[in-house]
């Protein structure tokens, strides 16, 4: 298999669904421009009707995707930066979310959004949010959060299928990492975790761009005689919480790496089910490795502080183990 950038898998996902199903277009701020690398050659091959520049109106293109969804299109709402998901709010919650249900069925809303989460370059409070947590508190949305360029495109194609809308978080800092992706088509099933590397001892539940750190401190632990399980969720709604109590059963000890804030974030909530459901396994309190609740400073050496490390993934595998 050819290794590839996150970011060309992308691209790839997305020309591969457009070229399959005629439904399929994009729009989104400057998409026709190849803005931010995942579009390049999509305004030549599918022309001005199928890649839609917008203007800066985010709620707006998101509520006509939503439109277009309902009357059989299967948009792809490109809105740049996670955090300008928040202008978009009320469509995405009050309608897309909601609409399914709302009218008893008798609509669907086959529509994707691609929100990607630039952390970690600076970026200050403004942009570098990752607000995995906010959109799966809304019934009706899935979650995906891809960490290698295989799951990205195979994820992407997943979500495009998808009667349902679906939200794929791109993990900024993932994005010109390479791996190997096969050529051929295949779609990577929602709702189905990965183990990233087997172990006995521990278990280490990584979320996005932490999946990196994880295995880099199995990596290291494995050094010390410690042998850490890593799964990568891939899909946060769904969950496949299988896959992770029965991890969990296995080891003993659970620690959960996560880019979010602690609060409420997709690392209490996989805490929170492991320690309800899988309590009699357990042999050490669960321990989480999060961004503290604050806004993420401008300064480089003060936000690279915050998210979670190889080092303070092995820091907590090794309190589980006190």
């Amino acid at each position: 298999m050819p290794a590839v950038s996150y970011l060309q898998a992308v691209h790839d996902a997305l020309q591969e669904e457009m070229r399959r199903d005629g439904r399929v277009f994009i729009m989104g701020e400057d998409v026709g421009f190849n803005m931010l690398g995942a579009t390049g050659g999509f305004l030549e091959e599918f022309g001005a009707e199928r890649v839609r520049n917008t203007p800066i109106t985010e709620a707006g293109f998101t509520g006509a995707a939503a439109g277009a969804a309902m009357v059989g299109m299967r948009p792809v709402v490109d809105l740049m930066l996670s955090s300008f998901m928040y202008v978009a709010m009320d469509q995405i919650v009050s309608i897309i979310s909601k609409s399914t249900y709302l009218y008893g069925g008798q609509a669907s809303l086959p529509l994707t959004i691609r929100a990607s989460m630039f952390y970690g370059g600076s970026n200050a409070a403004q942009h570098s949010d990752r607000p995995l947590a906010l959109f799966m508190a809304s019934p009706g949305l899935k979650i995906v959060a891809p960490s290698t360029p295989y799951d990205a495109k195979g994820l992407l194609k997943a979500a495009i299928r998808e009667d349902d809308p679906v939200i794929c978080f791109e993990d900024g800092t993932l994005w010109t990492s390479t791996g190997e992706v096969p050529d051929g088509d295949y779609v990577v099933p929602l709702g189905q975790a990965d183990v990233k590397r087997e172990g006995s001892q521990v278990t280490v539940v990584a979320i996005s761009g932490a999946v990196q750190a994880a295995l880099a401190a199995a990596d290291r632990l494995a050094g010390e005689g410690v042998s850490v399980e890593v799964i990568d969720p891939r899909s946060l709604v769904p969950m496949d919480y299988a896959t992770i109590l029965a991890s969990v059963e296995k080891t003993g000890r659970l620690v959960v790496a996560d880019p979010s804030h602690r609060t409420c974030s997709p690392a209490a909530e996989i805490a929170a089910t492991v320690a309800g459901d899988g309590f009699w396994s357990l042999q050490a309190p669960i321990v989480r490795v999060t961004v503290p609740d604050t806004h993420i400073p401008f300064s480089p050496p003060l936000e690279q502080q915050l998210y979670p490390s190889a080092d303070r993934i092995a820091e907590a595998v090794r309190e589980t183990l006190k």
